[in-house]
């Protein structure tokens, strides 16, 4: 993905991105395309390469350091909630299966 810097001077998209900043916004296109806009806040990059081979993918991914360390320092972050629970919550019967 790449970064694209707003000019000061282009009011119309600083008047989105300042609307964006609130609550998101979705563009749409005259062709009827729409396009999410919203805050990213602490984005994170982690390059995995660009093959087409999906196991060469998973091997990148796999080998990826400061993905795999960004990955187990979000594990242990939180609280967990089993699914039975949110299942109750939810309301939802576990007997039914679709």
């Amino acid at each position: 993905m790449k970064t694209v810097v707003i000019s000061s001077r282009s009011k119309t998209l600083r008047a989105l991105l300042k609307q964006a900043r609130k609550n998101g916004l979705i563009l749409q296109s005259p062709e009827g395309e729409r396009f999410v806009l919203a805050p990213i806040g602490d984005w994170q990059v982690f390059d995995v390469g660009e093959s087409e081979d999906f196991a060469e993918e998973v091997k990148a991914t796999s080998q990826n350091k400061e993905l795999i360390k960004f990955l187990k320092e979000r594990h242990t972050h939180g609280k967990r909630i089993l699914i039975k629970k949110v299942r109750e919550r939810l309301g939802l019967d576990q007997s039914t299966k679709e």
